[in-house]
């Protein structure tokens, strides 16, 4: 379960560089400061995802919980949100730390 934990999160700290490598070039070029957003990044890469996300949540009786949480969550910079969420895996799933030196008990 750790190395599934510190597995994903090198793959999302490494999604989170290649993100924030665009986001700079695309700030660069822009001659201001953007961010691609989670809505906007999964919006690419699922085109009815967030429509379909939006109705199933709204279908179940949840619609308090689109308009300030999940909308919320989706303008989030998905680079630097990917970043996050990969350093907290890796946290999760370190190896526990060593004992130094030797027990006083013996």
């Amino acid at each position: 379960m750790k190395f599934l934990a510190r597995s994903l999160g090198l793959l999302l700290i490494a999604a989170g560089f290649v993100g924030l490598v665009i986001d700079g070039t695309r700030s660069i070029v822009n001659n201001a400061v953007s961010f691609a957003s989670i809505g906007k990044v999964a919006g690419a890469i699922f085109p009815n995802g967030i429509a379909s996300l939006e109705g199933s949540i709204a279908q179940r009786g949840y619609p308090w919980l689109w308009d300030p949480i999940v909308t919320g969550l989706l303008q989030m910079p998905a680079s630097i949100t990917g970043f996050l969420v990969g350093a907290l895996l890796m946290l999760i799933g370190q190896k526990p730390l060593e004992p130094i030196g030797y027990l006083a008990e013996r």
